[in-house]
């Protein structure tokens, strides 16, 4: 059994419900591998995370990734940046300082990288 860590990055709005399928067919692909798989919003695509806001947010699919170990990020300067409160965003996103900075963690830590497309 290997073991696979990546980070999904998005920072657009519209390219969310790709990346959540991407997701979801890579964690049906690794069913039998360990993983660490993270889901990183930065600029707009925080708005995603904000419970306020009436997006095509599908917050059953989301709970469903990660109840099955996908880890939602934000990052706090954008949260910050679209006056977008904590007590706003969905209750399992976490929040990291620096989306950056994370983005570096990350990779040091060898996640592999994906940007959405």
């Amino acid at each position: 059994m290997s073991e696979n860590k990546v980070i999904f990055h998005i920072d657009e709005l519209d390219k969310w419900n790709l990346l959540l399928k991407d997701v979801s067919i890579l964690l049906d692909a690794l069913s039998n591998d360990k993983f660490y798989i993270e889901v990183l919003a930065t600029s707009e695509a925080v708005k995603f995370y904000d419970i306020n806001e009436i997006l095509n947010t599908d917050l059953n699919f989301m709970r469903n990734l990660n109840d099955k170990g996908i880890k939602f990020v934000a990052c706090n300067n954008s949260l910050t940046t679209y006056n977008i409160k904590s007590d706003d965003i969905i209750n399992f996103v976490d929040k990291v300082p620096i989306g950056t900075l994370e983005l570096i963690n990350r990779q040091s830590e060898e996640y592999i990288y994906l940007k959405a497309w």
